[in-house]
């Protein structure tokens, strides 16, 4: 059959196709039960041919939009690239879509206007959001929280070994001969102890690691003001300092990459050693080559995605997923002059 160009493919039009009834189309996109084999190729087949889009209203309706939302707060921050691009690669080839969502204002409003029959399933990047209040929403929708370190009972989350990347960056900023190294990371409602966020427990091994090495007094913590303030300013503090450190552990690639840029500004580009988390596109670069701590963006956002499914499918029980972290040594990481 011929579509008259400009015009929308309705179900008809897939039924007529096909050869089937709309209730038929219907069951088919709704994957429900009583639909033979030669049916589902059918319909799937002129679905294909014809290029037809179920609504997302009429999918709704349903009680289905199939629509994942990943929330974040920090739309610019490079590792998010890494995350949407495995959440893609996990529902490709389901009726599955990920949709980008910016949290502009307070995080529970994202999340809520998400909840409200916008999405199937959330992954949340929220670090401030109370636990309690993500219990409460996961009753509504499956969630799963992305770079937590939660115990939670209703819903999944996937971290990166923090523990290990940041002792990695410790040890081998030791061996090096570093001594008198700072951390610059987030502002402090981020790194607070006991919060499970990612820099928190980056920032309690990094003192740990300081204190195991006799060198807790040398202990130096810097931050960036806000999300909108770069981390440049932080830098070039610690780096005006009498006795300026000799080695910067960033609390993510895009923090030291700010770090680099103070560091060059102050002509101190040969004598400050900078480390970095991530290891996201830039860190490579042979204009940048940035020692970095990769943890697995693109596989953690490829379980985040592939965990919700699961959900939707009707598994209960929480799973906590913990991605591999790997030390990429490169040129940034310099020993101390």
């Amino acid at each position: 059959m011929s579509i008259r160009k400009g015009r929308s493919v309705t179900i008809s039009d897939v039924a007529e196709a096909a050869g089937v009834s709309r209730a038929a189309v219907s069951k088919v996109i709704r994957n429900a039960y009583g639909v033979s084999p030669g049916m589902r190729a059918r319909v799937e087949t002129a679905i294909e041919e014809l290029g037809y889009r179920p609504s997302v209203a009429a999918r709704a309706l349903r009680g289905s939009s199939y629509r994942l939302g990943l929330e974040t707060p920090h739309i610019n921050a490079r590792f998010m690239g890494q995350i949407m691009h495995g959440a893609k690669q996990a529902v490709d080839g389901t009726p599955y879509q990920v949709i980008l969502a910016p949290a502009d204002g307070p995080e529970y409003s994202t999340l809520e206007s998400l909840a409200d029959g916008l999405v199937d399933g959330i992954i949340a990047v929220s670090p401030l959001v109370d636990t309690a209040w993500l219990e409460n929403l996961a009753g509504r929708v499956p969630v799963v929280m992305l770079g937590r370190h939660d115990d939670p009972r209703g819903y999944d989350t996937v971290i990166g070994d923090d523990h290990a990347g940041t002792r990695a960056v410790m040890r081998h900023l030791f061996e090096l001969g570093h001594r008198r190294i700072a951390h610059l990371t987030e502002p402090s409602p981020v790194t607070a102890p006991g919060s499970g966020t990612p820099h928190a427990i980056r920032l309690e091994v990094y003192r740990a690691c300081m204190a195991e090495a006799g060198l807790g007094h040398l202990t130096h913590v810097a931050r960036r003001h806000d999300n909108t303030v770069p981390a440049t300013r932080a830098a070039a503090e610690l780096l005006a300092a009498p006795e300026p450190p000799t080695a910067i552990v960033a609390g993510h690639d895009d923090i030291a990459l700010d770090a680099l840029d103070a560091i060059v500004s102050a002509g101190m580009r040969d004598r400050v050693a900078v480390v970095g988390y991530d290891n996201t596109d830039l860190a490579a670069h042979p204009l940048i080559d940035l020692t970095s701590v990769d943890q697995q963006g693109v596989e953690m956002g490829a379980q985040a995605a592939t965990m919700l499914l699961e959900r939707l499918q009707g598994r209960t029980e929480p799973r906590h997923y913990i991605a591999t972290t790997t030390l990429h040594v490169r040129g940034s990481s310099i020993p101390p002059v």
